[in-house]
């Protein structure tokens, strides 16, 4: 079952008349368009994209089996089609709605029933197809060997912010659409820092630094962690690390088809706390990578999700000690039908620059 079939499937067991996609991601994943303006209108027999002429013809190269309709300032398309084909009940993806959006919605569409709904294609894509998680190895790939060429040029005295866009420098030029998201690069006492931003300190002897960074192929992202030390590892830089270490193990151990994602959680999180360090180790253990680097499923303590093949998530356990910095080591992992491929090859024993 193709994926329209699948959403005219759930339209059915509401039931709607049609569905309203307004999420630019979603509207890629489902037709193939990926324009920044749109709307994307399912009906049981329809698949229609609407967008400015910006778009128009763009999107018809890209999603041939769609009706394209182009709209204009001078009057409103959608609901004149709408109309047209008599559509009375319209479901619509309430995460990415506005108040003010959904104000105007209810006044245009005011001969409509609008139903709010969540989800439906989030859960599409969850489970990648093969093509998609080859994009995606191809995007870790890029970012592993991207990481390699760094190294070199991680020592005392090069600021954060010069690694960052040495980072992207590299990785752009091996061949990445762009970066999956602003890259983390923190160092020292900064290294607590979790989603932390490169600055223009500079690195000194003794500081953990932390690579959080990921690649595109053809929109779908890559997204992997590693924290080296520069100079010396203290003992402490060493039970640290080798404590977050031993958690993701943990964690990638647990992986399979079938398993609740929270288990994974559990199993990587139990190493840490057992330790005494559960206090320094505040957000999920990992979470879906695709067209967005943040999707389903959850992979976190309290997730309902249950892992599938064709999912692809990350494993990030971390330890962030205020005052002394911190430690994430972060692998990125294909459910497969058997158990798990780990897409991520860089080296996670812990590295003295």
């Amino acid at each position: 079952m193709g994926t329209l079939e699948k959403l005219r499937l759930k339209m059915s067991q509401v039931p709607v008349d049609a569905f309203l996609v307004s999420n630019m991601q979603n509207w890629r994943f489902v037709s193939g368009f990926t324009g920044d303006a749109g709307t994307l209108l399912i009906t049981r027999d329809e698949a229609i994209i609407f967008t400015d002429s910006r778009y128009t013809e763009q999107a018809e190269q890209e999603a041939p089996d769609y009706t394209v309709i182009k709209t204009v300032v001078e009057k409103n398309v959608l609901k004149e089609t709408i109309d047209k084909i008599r559509i009375s009940r319209i479901a619509f993806e309430k995460d990415y709605v506005t108040y003010s959006r959904w104000e105007k919605l209810k006044e245009t569409l005011s001969g409509q029933e609008l139903i709010g709904v969540s989800g439906w294609v989030e859960e599409l894509r969850a489970v990648k197809s093969e093509e998609e998680a080859g994009y995606i190895a191809r995007a870790q790939g890029i970012a592993d060997e991207a990481f390699s060429r760094l190294l070199p040029l991680v020592k005392a005295g090069a600021s954060e912010m010069d690694l960052a866009l040495e980072l992207e420098f590299t990785i752009r030029k091996l061949g990445s659409e762009g970066i999956a998201f602003p890259f983390i690069v923190v160092s020292g006492a900064r290294s607590s820092l979790p989603h932390g931003v490169p600055t223009s300190k500079k690195l000194e002897p003794g500081d953990f630094v932390t690579f959080d960074f990921g690649a595109r192929c053809n929109g779908y992202c890559s997204d992997m962690t590693r924290t080296v030390v520069v100079g010396h590892a203290s003992d402490k830089h060493r039970e640290i690390y080798d404590l977050v270490l031993r958690a993701q193990l943990a964690a990638l151990e647990v992986i399979k088809p079938g398993v609740m994602a929270r288990e994974v959680d559990l199993a990587g999180r139990r190493v840490i706390e057992e330790a005494g360090y559960g206090e320094y180790f505040g957000h999920g253990i990992g979470h879906g990578v695709g067209l967005n680097v943040h999707e389903k499923p959850s992979v976190g303590k309290t997730s309902e999700d249950v892992l599938k093949p064709g999912m692809v998530i990350t494993i990030e356990p971390g330890i962030y000690i205020p005052g002394f910095g911190g430690v994430r080591i972060e692998d990125l992992v294909l459910v497969t039908e058997d158990g798990k491929k780990n897409l991520t090859a860089s080296e996670k024993q812990l590295i003295v620059v």
